[in-house]
């Protein structure tokens, strides 16, 4: 390894190339392999050798423009793009390949933020693009900002990832706007861009944190979405009653529903309900709804 890089996971898998060069290919075999991933480059080493490959030369494909095949079964391996090349990845050991590989990519990375570039859903003027480097370290995002200064927020606190192609320091670049409370419990957008495979990691790796976290099973209701979006608005707890049209007692037994699903947190034993990340994700989907 260079000087520098760290090596982040080691384990045993299998791979197989599933597009080379842009064209299917139906009778490739899976190969076993050492599966190796450092801040710098995967590496897939076999008894008749090693490719290292660079994390800029790798895409996580998305649904707009990647080439895995429609019936190719990826349910238990991971696709990366390489060039016109579709390799599957099968890492033992890992329950989340994709995840994993996204963090390794980003790992130390210097990539571009624009800090608090939105605060409570007023977009800040003054707010401008620099470089930073990035970690998600656990389950904390830590960007370090020039001048020695840092920020920090824990996954839990993200609501709601978006994208978006701008210009970016004269260049169209993809942002990746991550909403997510602050120090001070606003809701803050922070924006992150760079090379084309830097917004594909991010976004992957934030968008399966999300998913993770919601529970698919449960529909809200029309009344319960009317009240998470009054909650996301800015309307106090104790004001919806009055707000959403209905008594007391059903703005008590949706707050408990919403405690149970994981949209708020519970600020006091009664009737004082605080929306959540979570809950900021389900009244965003709600809004875009109607």
């Amino acid at each position: 390894m260079s000087e520098g890089e760290q090596k982040l996971v080691d384990t045993s898998g299998d791979y197989r190339y599933v597009v080379k060069d842009g064209q299917r290919l139906d009778d490739s075999d899976w190969r076993s392999c050492r599966v190796v991933l450092t801040s710098e480059r995967m590496v897939l080493a076999t008894s008749g050798g090693k490719q290292a490959i660079p994390h800029a030369r790798i895409l996580v494909p998305n649904g707009e423009d990647d080439l895995v095949p429609d019936d190719v079964d990826t349910t238990t391996a991971t696709p990366l793009q390489i060039g016109d090349n579709i390799i599957l990845i099968d890492a033992q050991g890992v329950g989340d390949f994709e995840s994993e590989y996204c963090r390794a990519a980003l790992h130390d990375e210097v990539i571009l933020v624009k800090d608090q570039a939105v605060v409570g859903g007023v977009i800040q003027d003054d707010a401008s693009w620099s470089k930073c480097r990035f970690r998600l370290d656990d389950d904390t995002v830590s960007v370090g900002l020039p001048g020695g200064e840092s920020l920090t927020f824990g996954i839990e606190d993200v609501g709601t990832i978006d994208t978006e192609d701008q210009q970016v320091m004269g260049e169209n670049r993809t942002v990746v706007k991550v909403e997510h409370t602050d120090d001070e419990d606003r809701s803050v957008e922070t924006h992150f861009s760079g090379m084309k495979w830097h917004s594909r990691a991010l976004e992957s790796l934030l968008e399966t944190v999300i998913e993770d976290r919601q529970d698919d099973d449960y529909e809200l209701s029309d009344m319960e979405s009317q009240v998470l979006m009054a909650l996301y608005s800015g309307v106090s707890p104790f004001e919806m009653s009055d707000f959403v049209g209905i008594d007391v007692d059903q703005v008590e037994e949706i707050y408990q529903k919403l405690l149970e699903v994981g949209a708020v947190d519970e600020v006091r034993v009664r009737t004082e309900v605080s929306l959540n990340a979570q809950g900021r994700n389900m009244a965003s989907e709600a809004m875009s709804e109607e």
